[in-house]
């Protein structure tokens, strides 16, 4: 920056100042040419100016505290590894005004009719390919035009409901289209989440400036997917590929935040070209699906027959228009990157006017003239794949085409494009815009481009007021990707008048439509939040046997001692000796507990699942950690309050519904299935010395034993207390009657006269237990009892879970 500028400016904003400099060829966001702070930016940076560095890195961390809580990450993929990362929240928002936006917004509605316009004749009559304004070959040989789709209308009026936009600015203050997200526009929810994060690092600032708030757009877009729906009582889901896809915790925060249910292919069946919605009440229709899978991957009957996160038969279902989505299948083909060289001439046939913000300057090479102009220029170019969907700016395969001095490439570029000249593009190299972003105390002017978003509502296309910025690594502009180093920035809109705040947190519903999706549990659903509840029952009962095994090991025992050896072979399922492989018996199946919940995180609270993820680390510290044998049972002491903490958290602030009945049901029978395993070895004939205190101990029994009895404990006590009690949370007993009240309440038993399997093994088993005397309860007869607690399970599992 001038020094001159710098001296007009106060003392705070100077220090801020000093070390932004602006980088030759490129414009500035914040900046002027002349080193003056842009009006939008100017209370902002007032706003910044006043914060010292301790107080400004307590606000980023209190924002990023924020974003670890709500679970936001991302997946980073290392080879065949792939591994959550913290989200890279940028601190420093990109500040633009209400004037600009709104000839942003008027340039991309614009954009959004023209490519409405155009997929709506790539699978209909063809015109463009006829007239000769499109080539054949971009249709015929491009894997993103899905010829079973041609001539397949949607039920409704429009091909494209929901689109998505990344834009540059270039060096001359024009905005540049860099690439169109059509088919699956994603990240959305991010940007929510992005805005409450920044909220929380500037809350004083944000709550009394004039920043357009998102929250409307989400409320007008969520009543359109009502509209869309109609009349119809089927289901509206968002259909995910699951876990594994990088973009997964955003499908499950969007369609929590929308009151959507969300799906995976497996979820879905189609029949007599009705699509529906495997769930514990059996297949209930489907109206309307918000796909976020790639459309080739939809249906394995009729597209990409590799695929498994699609359904067989979706396609029929949208040909006999008894299922609609909020875009077409196949509209991908908008995305395909040599079509950028032709809509410009396309719209000017449309509109009789240019585009108001066109995209980069594209070319494609299977016509000589083009492929020549790209030769030419080609230290002015990048080229790539013409079919490809993938930015050229972002891609990672992208060749750039060298000046003489590198005369071997350029050599093998002109050859490539000679021979293959259909199969590639060349587009023009832009400079974007520069944002601040803040790193090592001081602001670093970053590359930066946006992605923005536009919903088709009742009065027509709205874009969001704010977005989603990618901000470079570095000064590459092609490292924007998270998994380069790049980082994320919210988009602010700012007014020179007072906006609406509408609350981001508390979207307004329609009655009807919001029950009509919470009502509906996927059996794929049920089945994670079932084994959610035995994985996590499952790590306590061997916390609780590894704590009993060392506590008896730092009171003079050894691992050759009656007692323990008797654990080892009867309850632990003859574990080696050693802390290792005794630890893996709480951390695997907290591990696996962990992925139960992380398939379902639209339906498990944020809170529930933060302090998962903690009972994990912990589980995993204490694997990594070097401990002595007399440490070994305050640690463990810890992690088992930590647990039944979890416990206690999920079971109090679950909502009542059929998604709780499945998660105690799974924490109920593991724990009497397990209280019966270990009942019938501690009071056997056979057992060991100690062995009744040890069922005491590891039934957590010891003070409800001593307040009921007036005895030492005896094989019949503990029978009475861990057995056959209606009383206590530990007693087999108790859990069979709790099983037995949540699957009356389960779909298809309540108010039935006739007892499901799972339901009438239950009462049977409950009868046994309140109707046997103590004495009868034999080590094989509850070795029985627990093979008859699996068999409930699996009643449950084949009514309700498959």
């Amino acid at each position: 920056m001038d020094n001159g500028q710098i001296q007009e400016q106060s003392q705070p904003l100077r220090e801020l100042l000093q070390g932004y400099g602006l980088q030759s060829g490129h414009r500035d966001e914040m900046l002027n040419a002349d080193g003056s702070v842009k009006p939008v930016w100017q209370q902002f940076i007032n706003h910044l100016s006043n914060l010292s560095p301790d107080q400004l890195s307590k606000r980023f961390a209190r924002g990023d505290q924020y974003l670890r809580d709500a679970g936001v990450l991302y997946r980073q993929y290392d080879e065949a590894v792939s591994v959550e990362r913290e989200w890279p929240l940028s601190h420093i928002p990109v500040m633009l005004s209400e004037a600009e936006w709104k000839h942003i917004s008027a340039g991309l509605i614009q954009r959004a009719d023209l490519l409405e316009q155009v997929v709506r004749d790539l699978y209909g009559p063809n015109d463009l390919v006829a007239s000769g304004h499109l080539p054949p070959t971009l249709l015929g040989q491009n894997p993103a035009w899905l010829r079973p789709m041609v001539g397949v209308k949607p039920a409704t009026e429009n091909y494209l409901n929901l689109l998505s936009f990344e834009i540059g600015r270039g060096p001359d203050g024009k905005w540049w289209v860099i690439t169109d997200l059509v088919e699956a526009p994603s990240t959305a929810g991010f940007a929510i989440e992005n805005r409450v994060a920044m909220s929380r690092v500037f809350p004083n600032f944000f709550a009394d400036s004039n920043i357009h708030r998102l929250g409307g757009f989400f409320q007008n877009f969520q009543q359109k997917l009502f509209d869309l729906r109609g009349k119809s009582d089927g289901q509206i889901a968002l259909l995910s590929s699951g876990p594994a896809n990088p973009n997964y915790a955003e499908h499950a925060y969007i369609a929590r935040y929308l009151g959507l249910l969300l799906v995976e292919g497996e979820d879905l069946i189609v029949h007599d070209g009705q699509a529906m919605v495997r769930t514990v009440d059996g297949p209930k229709p489907l109206s309307l699906l918000w796909n976020r899978v790639p459309g080739a991957m939809c249906d394995p009957l009729e597209l990409d027959p590799s695929s498994d996160i699609g359904a067989p038969g979706l396609l029929q279902a949208l040909r006999l228009q008894k299922l609609d989505t909020v875009n077409a299948i196949g509209t991908g083909v908008l995305e395909t990157r040599a079509l950028m060289a032709f809509l410009p001439k396309i719209a000017r046939e449309y509109y009789r006017q240019p585009l108001m913000m066109s995209n980069i300057a594209t070319w494609w090479c299977g016509h000589e003239a083009e492929r020549n102009h790209v030769i030419a220029n080609r230290d002015k170019m990048m080229l790539g794949s013409a079919f490809s969907t993938v930015p050229l700016m972002s891609d990672v395969d992208t060749t750039i085409l060298s000046s003489d001095d590198d005369r071997d490439k350029a050599r093998k570029a002109t050859e490539l494009l000679t021979r293959s000249g259909r199969e590639y593009v060349g587009q023009e190299a832009i400079t974007l815009s520069t944002t601040p972003t803040y790193e090592d105390g001081a602001l670093v002017a970053r590359p930066m481009c946006v992605r923005l978003f536009l919903g088709r509502m009742r009065d027509g296309w709205q874009v969001m007021p704010g977005g989603y910025a990618r901000v470079s690594a570095g000064d590459d502009a092609k490292a924007f990707a998270m998994q380069r180093g790049g980082r994320v920035a919210d988009v602010w809109v700012a007014s020179e008048k007072p906006v609406q705040k509408t609350s981001l947190l508390q979207p307004q519903q329609t009655p009807a439509f919001s029950r009509a999706y919470t009502s509906a549990l996927p059996s794929r659903a049920a089945d994670n939040l079932f084994w959610l509840g035995r994985y996590v029952e499952r790590a306590e009962q061997n916390i609780r046997l590894f704590r009993a095994y060392f506590a008896r090991i730092n009171d003079g025992a050894t691992h050759n001692t009656p007692l323990l050896a008797h654990m080892r072979a009867n309850l632990m399922a003859n574990v080696a000796p050693n802390t290792v492989a005794m630890s893996a018996r709480f951390g695997g199946p907290l591990e696996l507990g962990l992925q139960s919940a992380s398939k379902i995180s639209d339906r498990f609270s944020p809170d529930g699942m933060m302090a998962l993820r903690a009972l994990v680390a912990s589980s995993r510290d204490i694997d990594h950690r070097t401990l002595q044998i007399e440490e070994i049972p305050r640690e463990i002491s810890t992690l088992l309050r930590q647990i039944t903490g979890f416990a206690g958290l999920v079971h109090e602030n679950m909502y009542r519904s059929d998604g709780w009945r499945f998660l105690s049901l799974g924490l109920s029978l593991e724990r009497a299935a397990n209280m019966a395993q270990v009942l019938a070895h501690l009071l056997g004939s056979n057992a060991p010395d100690g062995a009744l205190d040890l069922a005491l101990e590891i039934g957590d029994s010891v003070v409800a034993h001593r307040s009921q009895f007036s005895i030492i404990a005896t094989p019949g006590s503990i029978m009475e207390i861990l057995g056959i009690d209606s009383q206590n949370p530990r007693a087999i007993r108790y859990h069979i009657s709790r099983a037995r009240k949540h699957i009356a309440e389960l779909p298809g038993q309540k108010g039935g006269r006739v007892l499901t399997e799972a339901a009438r093994k239950v009462l049977l088993l409950e009868t046994l237990l309140a109707t046997t005397s103590v004495d009868a309860l034999t080590s094989d007869m509850l070795l029985q009892v627990q093979r008859d607690i699996w068999d409930i399970a699996e009643a449950l599992s084949v009514a309700h879970l498959v």
